[in-house]
């Protein structure tokens, strides 16, 4: 299978060199850093049992590698997904299918309308950094859970067969929507106190506030039609404190980096549909300014 990775960062990276090392022909569209280490030493990617240095992955800084792909990896961050997506449009072959492996709810949706070609929603549980131009360094997990469509049993396929556990779901919607509650429980507290997960849970008084986080979100996707089970997210976010302890949010990593973040996608999504709906959000709303406030300019 011929892959193409668009946004290759973090999840990118690994997702495409699992692939790659799985014997596919995987192109990683990313960065100029990011390619001239690529085409220079390699994709490494560190995980507990050591590092594999990939040498037979091509690497471009330009959208028209997507050309010759059966299947693109859509990996760039929530707010470019309309112009990476215009972008790509020109050079994607008919029948290529695309993975959306992004934070937030509604990407797939918003790239099916601006694009002919199949969109699977995927909601991906993974702990990975870029610790150098092309280092992916893995902390823990790795699952996929992929919208179930004619064409999810190809891609599901391809990536067991390199490694990922994937499941496909009938319901995506609710997958993407438990996702996003974790990620309003965790990314912006890590950002703001520049710690990973494992210390955010024993610092006083941040464990009422991410419950309080979690209970706006769940109501906000019960008004949404999505019913969620508060139990149960809490029990994951309990989880995620226990199995990747050092691992700190990529909107960590993004305000570290200098980057903007995907907070109006995830914090912002719950306090724009709280408002819709008639929802109060003041705890999400409140994150979401002040990762607004420490972002760079707009």
């Amino acid at each position: 299978m011929k892959v193409a990775v668009m946004g290759a960062g973090a999840v990118g990276c690994w997702y495409g060199g699992l692939l790659a090392r799985a014997g596919h022909a995987v192109t990683l569209i990313g960065r100029p850093a990011l390619v001239d280490a690529v085409r220079s030493t390699g994709l490494q990617m560190q995980t507990r049992g050591g590092t594999v240095t990939l040498h037979d992955i091509s690497a471009s800084t330009s959208a028209d590698a997507v050309h010759d792909a059966d299947l693109v990896l859509f990996c760039v961050k929530s707010q470019d997904s309309a112009q990476a997506a215009e972008s790509l449009r020109p050079h994607l072959r008919r029948d290529a299918v695309l993975l959306s492996l992004q934070n937030g709810v509604d990407n797939a949706e918003r790239l099916r309308a601006l694009l002919h070609q199949p969109v699977l929603a995927a909601v991906v549980y993974v702990a990975v950094e870029m610790d150098g131009p092309a280092l992916v360094h893995h902390h823990g997990r790795g699952e996929l859970v992929i919208e179930d469509s004619p064409h999810s049993a190809a891609v599901a396929g391809a990536l067991r067969a390199a490694g990922v556990p994937v499941q496909p779901s009938p319901d995506v919607r609710a997958a993407l929507w438990s996702k996003l509650v974790l990620n309003c429980v965790y990314n912006a507290l890590s950002a703001l106190h520049g710690e990973p997960y494992g210390p955010l849970v024993q610092r006083q008084g941040l464990v009422e506030l991410q419950r309080g986080v979690l209970a706006e979100c769940v109501a906000v996707a019960a008004a949404d039609g999505v019913p969620l089970l508060a139990t149960a997210l809490w029990e994951a976010v309990e989880a995620i404190a226990r199995t990747m302890p050092t691992q700190r949010s990529s909107m960590a990593q993004d305000i570290a980096r200098g980057r903007r973040t995907e907070v109006d996608y995830i914090n912002g999504h719950v306090v724009r549909r709280g408002a819709a709906l008639g929802i109060a959000t003041p705890l999400n709303a409140d994150l979401l300014q002040r990762i607004r406030a420490i972002e760079p300019a707009r």
